[in-house]
């Protein structure tokens, strides 16, 4: 049974793609990278006719600007409101008189009737920008293997790794620099069509593809506001 589910917990883990995070940025297996944008919303429609041009012309522009991929997602997700009716409640337990005791009450009891009703849906916006390098590092078993042209001594091991670790982190930094200066246009060109936004941090990406891959299971936290 141990061994089944270690088989199973193996399998799930075949299935995430991600191999790390680390500094605003997501390693996938393949070597690539990934940085994600939340971006604030904008009512298009309460906008003037002048406005939503401006909004639709200056949205071309920065789609013309882009010379590498890019992914939006738009993220639908039923809101759990179950800590919103808790702290109501709550709050009617410290509450003296009996009549806001009772409209408390009562309106929490309404929104619990109508999210039953209606499935109050919250969207959030995401922009991903990647970076594929071009070089591929060697694995561990070429560097190790690899023998000396005149029959050197052969480096232990312990060095050759920390020499390979050196040089993986030197290559991740050059492709993290490429990456930034592509984030750094996509933010410019969100600004400049009057949107909000903001590149997410590690805990926020844990947080995101955590929930990503457990929507059933994970309330969602509080969503990272946008900010310019």
């Amino acid at each position: 049974m141990a061994q089944l589910q270690k088989q199973e917990a193996g399998s799930s883990l075949d299935l995430v793609d991600i191999k790390e995070i680390k500094r605003n940025t997501v390693i996938v297996k393949d070597g690539s990278l990934r940085q994600v944008i939340m971006v604030g919303g904008v009512n298009f429609s309460l906008k003037s006719d002048t406005e939503q041009n401006i909004i639709t012309q200056g949205y071309q522009t920065f789609l013309n600007g882009i010379d590498f991929p890019l992914q939006v997602i738009i993220h639908s997700r039923k809101v759990n409101i179950e800590k919103y009716i808790a702290s109501l409640r709550a709050r009617r337990e410290e509450e003296q008189s009996p009549i806001l005791q009772n409209q408390i009450e009562e309106y929490a009891k309404f929104i619990e009737g109508f999210v039953e009703k209606n499935a109050i849906m919250e969207k959030v916006f995401l922009v991903v920008v990647s970076f594929y390098p071009v070089s591929v590092l060697p694995s561990a078993a070429k560097v190790t293997g690899a023998l000396p042209f005149f029959g050197g001594k052969k480096k232990p091991s312990a060095e050759v790794a920390a020499q390979h670790g050196e040089e993986a982190e030197r290559l991740f930094n050059e492709n993290l620099a490429q990456l930034n200066q592509r984030t750094g246009q996509i933010m410019n060109g969100l600004l400049n069509i009057g949107l909000e936004a903001t590149v997410l941090d590690d805990e926020q990406l844990v947080e995101l593809y955590y929930n990503f891959y457990n929507p059933q299971t994970v309330e969602r936290k509080e969503a990272p506001a946008a900010r310019a």
